[in-house]
């Protein structure tokens, strides 16, 4: 039974769904803060956008194991994923992907149609641009794949909030958007050898690692002015993104030229964890206490 369940965790990706949960929770919340609603009131809209969230999420991830089974098969790491091992039949995986995605919508809608909305085009985004489309064509593939993985927070205040124009909405969207790039340019860096197996055109596999460090830096630079977005909101918050940011820039410029590339990668890798952690856990600390106190 242990095992079975295994086999589905990896199929959905599990571990996926819940780092994007962060995100989607920590904007939900801000956004109860920012229109000064109940948390209370707002139980079931928060209950209902977790459950829809985290359904999409394991939906999209389903769907692109079923779609990319030729390709995963030839990387190390991807090699014994149930789809392609045929541990899980791939009829039944297409059929629970679309019960996930079509409950996951349905729960979404419980909160508002605009939630639903965006999750839908946040998994379409990320199986038909992203997965069926760029992933096997052209270096921009993280860049597409980039969208789906900031409506998160997007989906997270539409399921409390009246619209999604507030500026900090935005803000946490293009952070979650820029964040990706270095994030998954340094997966791309370690998994070199994989990708280039299976003819994946990732960045540092096309055009190398140096021109990867280039256009890191590029987008941690882009990262770092984003923080300026939360000044409508709060100098706080502006300035832990700020600070995270500034020590992400300072580790990849030093780092890039005393370590090796794929020991340089890995350290990105760790760090792009923290900053999202702590970036959001920040963002999710200073609602609660907010509205406590306010």
């Amino acid at each position: 039974m242990q095992n079975y369940v295994d086999l589905w965790a990896k199929t959905i990706k599990t571990g996926i769904i819940k780092s994007n949960l962060i995100p989607m929770i920590a904007a939900l919340m801000l956004a109860l803060y920012t229109y000064d609603l109940n948390f209370v009131d707002n139980i079931l809209n928060i209950i209902f956008a977790i459950i829809g969230s985290a359904l999409i999420i394991g939906a999209a991830g389903a769907f692109n194991n079923l779609y990319d089974r030729d390709i995963d098969l030839k990387m190390s790491r991807t090699k014994s994923r149930p789809t392609v091992t045929g541990d899980l039949d791939s009829k039944l995986v297409t059929t629970v992907a679309i019960l996930l995605l079509i409950i996951g919508l349905v729960s979404l809608s419980l909160t508002s149609l605009l939630a639903a909305f965006l999750g839908f085009l946040g998994v379409f985004f990320y199986v038909v641009p992203y997965t069926m489309w760029t992933k096997r064509r052209t270096i921009w593939n993280t860049e597409v794949g980039s969208i789906s993985g900031a409506m998160p927070p997007l989906i997270g205040w539409a399921a409390v909030a009246p619209d999604i124009w507030h500026p900090a909405a935005w803000a946490l969207f293009f952070i979650m958007v820029i964040w990706q790039m270095p994030h998954f340019y340094a997966i791309a860096i370690r998994k070199k050898d994989d990708y280039s197996a299976a003819d994946v055109p990732m960045l540092p596999v096309v055009k190398g690692i140096r021109r990867t460090y280039i256009q890191t830096n590029i987008y941690l630079i882009i990262l770092t002015l984003t923080s300026f977005l939360f000044v409508p909101i709060s100098w706080g918050l502006t300035l832990v993104s700020l600070i995270l940011a500034i020590i992400w820039l300072w580790l990849s410029f030093v780092g890039y030229h005393k370590m090796e590339g794929k020991t340089w990668a890995t350290k990105m890798f760790v760090y792009s964890l923290l900053f999202m952690t702590i970036e959001f856990a920040t963002i999710i600390i200073y609602s609660v206490v907010a509205m406590i106190f306010s």
